[in-house]
């Protein structure tokens, strides 16, 4: 079981930092390795496609949103979790500038893919997406896939 003790590098104290406990209770409903993996791939076109359709409504609403989300993230104490979200941010605007005049149909088929791979994956795990909870579980998915990578470069977050 993945807890807020396993789940953190810093060792087997249980955690009581806001992130680490969000963190716990994601990976509850993410413990079938396949759904975990369809994640890691999934949440990051989420990502990256929402930024797109944000972007094709308006600009400056998915810059509006990022920043907002980088809100979110300071809020969490996470100064590791915040640096890598502010870097995917900008990767992320970084493509959805590169999709040009196609940003709404490639966002689109983007979104509509990845959101059928995330409920498939929860198919197979045999639970519920952690959102249908709590909306801010559509901010802690990308620290999931982010705790994943840091865990396995040896990253404390």
């Amino acid at each position: 079981m993945r807890t807020a003790d396993t789940a953190h590098p810093a060792g087997p104290a249980v955690s009581t930092r806001r992130v680490d406990q969000l963190l716990a209770h994601y990976g509850e409903s993410h413990r079938d390795p396949r759904n975990e993996g369809i994640h890691m791939v999934a949440i990051p076109l989420i990502m990256l496609s929402l930024v797109g359709l944000i972007y094709a409504a308006h600009p400056v609403a998915a810059h509006l949103f990022l920043a907002a989300s980088m809100v979110y993230y300071v809020r969490l104490g996470s100064v590791p979790f915040l640096l890598a979200m502010a870097l995917v941010s900008a990767i992320i605007l970084g493509l959805v500038y590169a999709m040009g005049e196609r940003v709404l149909p490639v966002s689109a088929a983007i979104f509509v893919g990845a959101w059928i791979a995330q409920f498939v994956g929860h198919k197979m795990e045999g639970r519920k997406p952690s959102f249908f909870e709590d909306l801010q579980y559509l901010w802690v998915g990308p620290l999931f896939v982010l705790s994943r990578l840091f865990l396995r470069l040896g990253i404390r977050w």
